[in-house]
């Protein structure tokens, strides 16, 4: 059986004293040896945590006792090795970063769909359906006929919002109508804030799928799946596939990005040091200190020591 929980979470909710909650929940976090990230804003919570099944729930029974999060919601996957090097509380401007001002989530999120309907809603031939994570997330998968805004960040989305409203985008008026349009993303959380902005646009039928892909995965058989290929998570898991079983694809740890099998019979790939997305972007002396980085691995590896993520004298 595997060892650890992966507990993903979100709530937009507010939180006005959201700067005081972080010593309490990072100390809750490590008394239960619990690692992972979680982000504190006003606007609500969001991140992903991992560690023993008793551990998870417990940060989970802290974070619930809070009135405001009681109604708190969470995905579970299960891992043989754990996801996260260390535990972070950060306190940010916002839980996910679209940079427009009064888009409230909590008030304004377009209609939530569940998974075991989400087919139905896409066998319309006018919806719009937009893909709002980032270019290489939905280069390893997405659903079929999901429109790819290419955006590197999703601070990128509403501009690219605003160019596909103009006469021949997407997102363009109909005989005087906005189109209906449904988004979705990894866990809820993007579609829930760009389906808000949507509806501050003044699209009045937009969708977003509740739970987000993972749930999807979870819930949906694949013989009636409308996914194709895998989907990226933010955890050492790298990407999951139907059922949330891992998936194929690595990081590579000079760029990030993730890579297939494909991906890593490269001549530019390096375990460690680079791969094809990134050689031509970084020098002869990083690739070096890289090199070296992947030796200390190896041979932490080798004494059942872990090397990532230990924290150095002097360190915070």
């Amino acid at each position: 059986m595997p060892d650890f929980l992966t507990a993903a979470l979100y709530k937009f909710v507010e939180l006005p004293d959201f700067a005081d909650l972080q010593a309490p929940l990072l100390a809750c976090c490590e008394a239960h040896g619990v690692k992972g990230t979680l982000l504190l804003a006003s606007e609500g919570i969001n991140g992903t945590i991992a560690g023993t099944q008793a551990g998870v729930h417990a940060v989970l029974s802290f974070l619930r006792n809070d009135p405001r999060l009681a109604t708190l919601e969470h995905k579970e996957a299960h891992a043989a090795q754990m996801p996260f090097y260390r535990m972070k509380v950060r306190l940010k401007k916002e839980i996910v970063t679209l940079g427009v001002p009064d888009v409230h989530p909590a008030l304004m999120a377009g209609q939530y769909v569940k998974p075991q309907d989400w087919n139905q809603l896409l066998a319309d031939p006018s919806l719009v359906l937009v893909d709002t994570r980032n270019d290489y997330e939905v280069a390893i998968g997405s659903f079929k006929g999901a429109i790819n805004p290419a955006t590197h960040s999703f601070s990128e989305l509403p501009g690219w919002v605003e160019k596909e409203m103009a006469e021949g985008g997407c997102l363009a008026p109909v005989d005087g109508k906005k189109p209906r349009v449904a988004m979705f993303c990894t866990g809820g959380i993007r579609c829930e804030k760009s389906t808000a902005f949507m509806r501050a646009k003044g699209f009045d039928e937009v969708y977003h799928l509740e739970g987000g892909i993972l749930k999807y995965l979870e819930t949906m058989p694949e013989t009636q799946s409308q996914w194709q290929g895998e989907c990226f998570v933010f955890d050492e898991r790298v990407s999951v596939g139907h059922g949330l079983n891992p998936g194929d694809f690595t990081l590579c740890r000079s760029c990030r990005d993730p890579l297939s099998a494909q991906d890593r019979q490269s001549p530019l790939y390096e375990l460690g040091v680079s791969c094809a997305h990134c050689h031509a972007r970084t020098t002869d002396e990083q690739k070096h200190g890289y090199r070296e980085r992947q030796r200390q691995v190896e041979l932490a590896a080798v004494r059942h020591q872990s090397h990532i993520g230990v924290r150095q004298p002097g360190s915070e």
